[in-house]
């Protein structure tokens, strides 16, 4: 079990890029966690890590070692979860990723709940609105809007958002309220950045069918804070979710424009790595997750994801 033990304290130091925060966060002595490491090198034959006076950094056999090594703990951990009869029993890290608004606003708040019914498990929670490469990266599992297309992934559906077209006061004083998608000719997007697609035009749902009226972006961004932050300053119109600029509505400092041409619902998915089982982990997060985003009143029920593995249960 050593050569497990030496993978585990090597993906803590490069997850962490520093041998003295990873004996901090594992309660080892820096000289035992360097041995480990050093343990491990002389087994494989071969250099893991750039180490320098300020980082620790992988080498490229460190970085194949490091997606190889973060799988085989996860499938040792779910072999011995899998035998756990009772739920509260789950121990371990759970590393999950998802965008920063979700988290601070829908999760965060309502995080003890999930941590206080399993009380062994160690969270990891990774807030970013960039793509993230699940295996790659190490990651159990994330929480994205869209529809996925990567076939190394599973897709749990959990629900989807009502979407709304929005604008600042002061955009719409300089370009007039559009009334139809007609209108739109003299108006301008501001543009989200979005692996799974492009949003370079306006979309709408007319008679059952998905229509898009291409438009001009001056401004692009990454993130969905800029994306409001953008709208609200009068670069452009913006198309996100209701719940997402609920306080900017109420404050008056966005307003709903062309309330009958809405894009179709963004769905909401918990993804995966597709594997024989589902991690009791990923499963217990999934279905508290679900849970709690049924009580959120402007989430509709979920639907299967077309283009997307069905996520086991």
């Amino acid at each position: 079990m050593h050569l497990l033990d030496a993978m585990q304290v090597f993906l803590r130091v490069a997850e962490l890029g520093s041998f003295t925060r990873a004996a901090e966060t594992l309660g080892r002595p820096k000289a035992s966690v360097s041995l480990a490491v050093q343990r491990l090198e002389a087994e494989l034959g071969t250099r893991l890590l750039h180490r320098t006076t300020r980082r620790v950094g992988l080498t490229r056999d460190g970085e194949m070692l490091a997606r190889r090594a973060h799988d085989l703990l996860g499938d040792l951990d779910e072999l011995r979860d899998l035998f756990r009869a009772d739920a509260r029993g789950l121990r371990g890290r759970l590393r999950v990723g998802m965008s920063t608004r979700f988290a601070e606003r829908t999760v965060l708040p309502r995080l003890h709940d999930f941590l206080a019914a399993h009380p062994d498990l160690e969270l990891e929670l990774s807030t970013t609105d960039r793509f993230v490469d699940l295996v790659a990266e190490g990651f159990d599992c994330v929480v994205r809007g869209g529809t996925p297309t990567d076939s190394r992934l599973v897709a749990r559906p959990l629900g989807t958002y009502a979407l709304g077209n929005f604008a600042s006061p002061a955009y719409l004083a300089r370009h007039g309220i559009p009334r139809t998608p007609a209108d739109l000719a003299g108006h301008v997007l501001v543009r989200y950045a979005n692996p799974l697609g492009s949003d370079d035009g306006f979309d709408y749902v007319e008679d059952g069918r998905v229509r898009r009226v291409p438009m001009r972006s001056r401004v692009s961004v990454d993130g969905a804070a800029a994306y409001d932050a953008a709208c609200i300053a009068g670069l452009g119109l913006i198309q996100t979710p209701r719940m997402s600029v609920a306080p900017q509505l109420a404050a008056g400092t966005l307003v709903e424009v062309l309330p009958e041409y809405v894009p179709p619902p963004l769905r909401i998915a918990l993804l995966y790595p597709h594997r024989r089982h589902l991690s009791p982990r990923v499963r217990a997060f999934a279905d508290w997750l679900e849970g709690l985003l049924r009580e959120a009143h402007d989430l509709q029920p979920a639907r299967p994801m077309a283009g997307a593995p069905s996520a086991a249960t």
